[in-house]
Parts: C-alpha cells; structure tokens; sequence
C-alpha cells in the first residue's frame, strides 16, 4: 500500500481515522526518525493509520533524517523477535526485519544484516534471550544444556568479532549463576541482561566520543573506514561518536569516508549515516586515502575494531592497516575506538586473531550488473586485517585514552 511518494509499507493496517493515535504527533511519511518505535504510526492526510508492527518498508527518500533517532536493532517482545534494519539493503531501502528463530538470526548475523562488532553482541544478547523462551523444560539441569548448545551455535555465525562470544558469555553467566531458580525466573534475568547489555553499549560509545573529542579541534578534517557508526552500534557509533558529538557542538568537521571495498560499507552505510545527519561528508575510494592525506586534508583517522589483542594489534575491516600505514607515513594521528568488551586479553597478538574469509561472489559479481571478473579466477577475500600497535596512535575506551601500547594488556 503507497502512503506516500517516499514510503510504502506492506501490512495490515488498523484505521485510527476516528479516535485518538497513540502518539501526539505525526511526521511526515517521509521522515524516518520515526521508524523503530514498535509498533509505528505514519499519516496520510488529515487520516491517521496505525501500522500495527513493521514487517518490510521502503523508504526511497532518508538523506535529510538524522539516523541517531532511528534504532539499529530492538527486541519486540509481544512478537518474541528481534527486529533490525536490513543493512545489506542500505542506502536504497530499509528493510525491517523481524526475526524469531535461532536460524535467522544466526542468518542475519552471518550474512551481515546486523554487522558491527558491538551490534553483534546485542544482537546476540536478545537472540539468546529469545531461545530461552523456547525451551520447553521445568529442569534447570535441561535447560542450562539447551541454552548452552544454543549460544554455541549463535558463537558459530562469525569468528572475528569478540564481542559476539562476550555477549553470550555475560548470558551463559546468568544461567549459571541463577540455578536454584524458577525458569521463569531464569528467563526474566535474561531478558534484563540482554537489555543492559544494549543500554550500556549506548552509555560506552557516548563515552568514547567525549574521549575522542579531546583529541581534535573545530574544523578539522577526519578520515573513517568501513562502519563504525550508529548501523554499528545501539548508537552513537564507536569511531563516529565523536563525529556526532562533535556535529551537536558545532565542530563543522569535514569529515571523509573510504568506501570500504568489497561490501562497500563505508559507501552505503557511513556515507549515509553521517550524511543524514546533516555532516559534512566527502565519499572516497580506498585507493584515494594517500592523496588526501598528502593534500593536507585530514587532521585526524577514527576507525573501530572487532578485535584488540592483548599486545594492542587490532583486528579491523579489510583495508585498515593499510590506511594506518599511510597515517604514519604522513604523520597523521591514527586513534582505534574499541569499547572494553572488544579487548581480548587472551589472544596474545594479532597473529592469533582468527581472520573471517568470506565468499569470492562479495569481489567478482556483488553490486554489479554483470559478473566482474574472469570465470575461475582465484580470488581472496579477508574480512580483516591486523593493524601492528606500533601504527597507532591510541586505542579509545571508555574509561580514557591509551597512548603508550607497550605493555598493553597490564593497562588495560
């Protein structure tokens, strides 16, 4: 059903024509910072409709929206799903996905329609939380079993993001902790860890933006890889959140994106985020980076991390080492975000970081129209990198600023 030139919803709706809507007021249809409040409400006219809980939409026109007032995942609890926005769709359509068995989610988590390492735990969190309303069982012994079995299988969907085993752990640890208890009981823990889990990762990266605002000054030029933004996150983003907080002050950064190949997540993600923000945002190939660090045009790189060893080398998207090579080369301050969950003090150096290897179809046929390269052409596609510590400047948490990397992990 067309309710505007810039959205189209597919549901049933329930006509609130004649009474009052659940919402004071209305935005208009095209504006999307409206669209993760389950369930939504749109107008159509002087009409008011209620869209009952989003299942897919299209939204053809979301540049102006700032995306900070939309949210990257959520738990619907009537529906027991956890629902997301669709990020392989991005920027031309969001999709809003609500998913309720562990496969899709394993599904979702895998084929990155929910990507970003602290998105990943989240993700995993609620999904978690969701099995264990599955298990049909009043024997602790059974359950704490199944639940086990659960996580594990949600652990298999990616191994480079340490945050999706922290995630998991931080459940499995309520399970244990909690036996002697009602599974209902069990079941209601669970769902308030999960939700803390996302509450604080929205109070970390807040935390890392004021951290990172420190380190730069109004105007300058600010280079970011992949996405580490709020499409990362449950907001703020880790490496963006100072971009965010920066932009609420007035900072007018000029800030520059590498598209990010194969998946292109800085083009269609960050590109996107940052733009619909209202940010001055410059997209660049990756091949671009030395020209514009050469130029005099960036003052500072943020990027975030899957991964941080206990050595300080950090596990990031493919491309980032390269960019932190050319940082040094410049003389350029090259700062990594990573919440404190994605510090992994037992993997000793990034030589022990498992390193994710993705589907040749991402590089030869993905985003074009006709297949791009030769018939059985060998390809490699690395999902990361390993950034050396000694090419950075500081990692940022959000308890401070760590410059001096030697002797990593006793800071940390």
């Amino acid at each position: 059903m067309e309710v505007s030139d810039g959205l189209v919803l597919f549901n049933h709706p329930r006509d609130y024509s004649f009474q009052s809507p659940p919402y004071d007021e209305v935005t208009s249809a095209v504006d999307v910072s409206v669209l993760f409040s389950l369930p939504r409400m749109t107008g159509e006219g002087d009409r008011l409709r209620w869209w009952g809980h989003i299942y897919f939409l299209e939204v053809r026109h979301t540049m102006n929206t700032n995306i900070l007032d939309m949210e990257t995942l959520a738990l619907d609890e009537e529906e027991r799903a956890l629902v997301i926005i669709d990020q392989t769709k991005l920027p031309n359509r969001a999709e809003y996905l609500h998913l309720k068995t562990q496969g899709e989610i394993w599904t979702a988590i895998r084929e990155l329609q929910v990507r970003g390492a602290p998105a990943i735990g989240d993700a995993a969190a609620i999904g978690i939380y969701l099995a264990a309303l599955e298990i049909d069982t009043d024997d602790y012994n059974e359950f704490a079993k199944r639940f086990h079995e659960a996580a594990g299988y949600l652990n298999s969907s990616r191994p480079t993001a340490v945050n999706l085993s922290w995630a998991l752990n931080r459940m499995e640890a309520v399970v244990k902790n909690a036996e002697g208890k009602s599974i209902p009981e069990i079941r209601t823990l669970l769902r308030d860890e999960a939700l803390r889990i996302k509450q604080e990762d929205i109070d970390i990266c807040k935390k890392i933006g004021e951290h990172a605002l420190t380190l730069v000054k109004p105007g300058d030029g600010l280079l970011t890889h992949c996405n580490a933004g709020q499409l990362a996150t449950a907001k703020y983003g880790t490496a963006t959140a100072v971009m965010y907080l920066g932009h609420e002050k007035g900072y007018n950064f000029k800030i520059y994106a590498d598209e990010t190949r194969p998946l292109l997540q800085g083009a269609r993600l960050t590109a996107y985020e940052l733009s619909a923000a209202g940010m001055d945002v410059t997209l660049i190939c990756d091949n671009m980076a030395a020209t514009v660090m050469k130029n005099g045009w960036i003052n500072a790189v943020f990027v975030g991390c899957d991964r941080v060893a206990a050595n300080g080398d950090v596990a990031n998207k493919i491309g980032t080492s390269g960019v932190a090579i050319l940082a040094k080369h410049y003389g350029i301050p090259f700062y990594v975000c990573a919440p404190s969950s994605t510090i992994d003090l037992a993997t000793p150096t990034g030589r022990d970081i498992q390193i994710e290897q993705r589907p040749p179809e991402e590089v030869t046929d993905m985003w074009y129209k006709e297949r791009m390269a030769p018939e059985g052409i060998n390809v490699y596609n690395p999902a990361f990198d390993v950034t050396d510590h000694e090419l950075i400047t500081a990692i940022i948490t959000e308890v401070g600023v760590i410059r001096d990397l030697t002797e990593f992990s006793q800071k940390v």
